[in-house]
């Protein structure tokens, strides 16, 4: 198992019996996330639809990165 660990402006360290140091813009490519069987890298661009989705999810408990996710996938 491999866990990615945040290391502020120099980018992102992946321990799994190594540490290896990747650029800051590696960061965005692997700050992935999977809900409801959906995967998505990196910062979503979302439609006007899509907004009001997740704010709409926010309001009923959902975390807004699930949320962003779930509105992705769903709304087009």
């Amino acid at each position: 198992m491999s866990k990615t660990i945040a290391a502020g402006l120099l980018g992102v360290v992946t321990v799994f019996g190594a540490v290896a140091a990747a650029p800051a813009q590696a960061a965005e490519q692997t700050d992935c996330r999977t809900y409801s069987g959906v995967k998505v890298c990196g910062e979503l661009k979302l439609n006007a639809q899509q907004k009001q989705c997740v704010q709409k999810e926010v309001r009923l408990g959902i975390t807004e990165r699930r949320a962003e996710v779930e509105c992705f996938a769903s709304v087009r």
